[in-house]
């Protein structure tokens, strides 16, 4: 029965996962650009496509913004997880057989040696965010239900991962628990915080232009 529910977990669901997410993201992103363009054209008048790849250079760059700088503990963790979360996420070996399998990509793979530390990293990193929210008062009244929601997610996402690499507990069950989890990580993209992974560009292209095309200095 769990059998069962495990492939029909990496088949049809994950194929519903991955239409909702890509559909989601185009609703959210076009979404997004009507507004600005029916709220904000005058902001969107001045955009300027230099400062706009001057911003997102700089924003993908550790301690490259006056943001990253202001807070040294969140920027190191912040690119210590999106790597991580990107290196397992795409190149994975349990992973790159599901793209090969799904969609007939063949992609390179991790060292074995490489993935346990990138996964404790990630759940390290998870554990901060947790902490940091909890203990930062200004943090923890912005933090909504959907914030911690989010979190949970990513934590069992990574921990679950862990425990069937490690064949803690019944492998079947941390696989399944690991799959599900990702499905809704993925599936909440579009509709949550998550989304930032979408907008956030547009963000830094929007407060380039502002910054360097009407104010003339570097965007925080």
């Amino acid at each position: 029965m769990l059998q069962t529910v495990y492939n029909f977990a990496i088949g049809p669901l994950a194929w519903v996962a991955w239409t909702v997410f890509i559909v989601g993201s185009i609703w959210r992103v076009s979404s997004i650009i009507s507004l600005a363009k029916k709220k904000e054209m005058n902001a969107v008048a001045y955009m300027n496509t230099r400062y706009s790849f001057r911003s997102i250079g700089k924003w993908m760059i550790p301690f490259g913004t006056l943001g990253w700088q202001e807070n040294p503990g969140l920027t190191v963790a912040t690119f210590l997880f999106h790597i991580s979360f990107l290196c397992l996420a795409i190149f994975a070996p349990a992973h790159v057989v599901l793209w090969d399998y799904s969609f007939g990509i063949s992609l390179w793979k991790l060292p074995e040696s490489i993935v346990d530390p990138l996964t404790l990293l990630a759940l390290a990193c998870c554990v901060f965010f947790i902490a940091r929210r909890l203990a930062n008062a200004c943090t923890r009244y912005v933090s909504g239900s959907q914030d911690w929601l989010v979190l949970g997610l990513l934590l069992v996402l990574f921990l679950s991962a862990f425990l069937a690499k490690m064949q803690i507990g019944d492998a079947l069950v941390m696989s399944l628990v690991h799959v599900l989890s990702g499905i809704a990580v993925l599936i909440a993209i579009p509709f949550t915080r998550l989304s930032h992974a979408l907008l956030a560009p547009l963000t830094r292209a929007y407060m380039g232009s502002e910054f360097g095309g009407v104010r003339n200095c570097p965007d925080w």
